[in-house]
């Protein structure tokens, strides 16, 4: 498959994770499941595209993916905190803005 593919799914399924994380902060207990599934399938979609795109631009193993993969793992991580923890809702979507912010910005400048 094209790099094209991997980047499309990367970025749409990562829309989707961001988007379904702040719907889990301010959501009924009732959609709980429903929003859990879709936030697991998404962040498996971001896996997949990101380490699909990896592979066929071969860019190897550079310091800025270790830093996109830890903020993939916390964003993925913050849904179910959102249903949990119902009165920290403020600090963790600070804490998935920062964490969307840093991922955008190791894209765009690659530090290390």
């Amino acid at each position: 498959m094209s790099p094209t593919f991997y980047h499309v799914i990367h970025v749409v399924s990562v829309l989707v994770l961001t988007g379904y994380t702040f719907y889990a902060f301010a959501a009924p207990a009732e959609s709980r499941k429903k929003v859990m599934i879709i936030t697991g399938v998404s962040s498996l979609l971001v896996l997949i595209g990101g380490f699909g795109l990896q592979a066929k631009l071969a860019v190897g193993w550079p310091g800025w993916l270790f830093v996109k993969l830890v903020c993939w793992l916390g964003l993925s991580a913050l849904a179910g905190m959102g249903y949990r923890k119902r009165g920290a809702a403020g600090t963790l979507a600070l804490v998935a803005i920062i964490l969307s912010f840093v991922a955008v910005l190791m894209v765009y400048t690659r530090p290390f």
